[in-house]
């Protein structure tokens, strides 16, 4: 990819990824955009663990959405599926396609990646940052 296309690559895919995952998170917890897995109701407050899976979605796919405490959202988020993956799907079967954990690994996996890459220069962290708001040691040059 060439240098110009990855900041704009990369941030619509830290939007599409955590938007994503910010309505999964709403038709769990608030019943909207069809309810939980479309029965059209929300999962009962306090429901374990799936009432608390769907507030990880809402609020830290939001946080990712928005580019704020992006890196540590977005590793909540990939731990959260990874949890999914291995506690909820796993046990059924060892291969994704047959335990129909497909969207846990690859939300996982796509949360690391935005944990790792950071939220980008279209974030309120970087925007915090440019103000002097925040210090955000992992948007400033390493010193020898």
């Amino acid at each position: 990819m060439s240098d110009r296309l990855s900041v704009p690559v990369t941030t619509l895919f830290r939007l599409v990824v955590g938007l994503i995952f910010a309505v999964h998170g709403a038709a769990g917890v608030l019943g909207l955009f069809g309810g939980s897995r479309g029965t059209g109701e929300a999962i009962a407050a306090g429901t374990w663990p799936s009432w608390y899976a769907g507030l990880i979605q809402l609020v830290f796919g939001t946080l990712v959405v928005v580019g704020l405490g992006t890196r540590v959202s977005a590793l909540l988020c990939s731990g959260s599926m990874a949890y999914a993956y291995f506690v909820v799907h796993q046990p059924d079967a060892l291969a994704p396609v047959a335990n129909g954990g497909e969207s846990a690994a690859l939300f996982c996996w796509a949360f690391f990646l935005i944990a790792v890459l950071g939220p980008g220069p279209f974030s309120l962290d970087a925007l915090l940052t440019r103000r002097g708001r925040v210090a955000a040691p992992e948007l400033q040059p390493a010193t020898s």
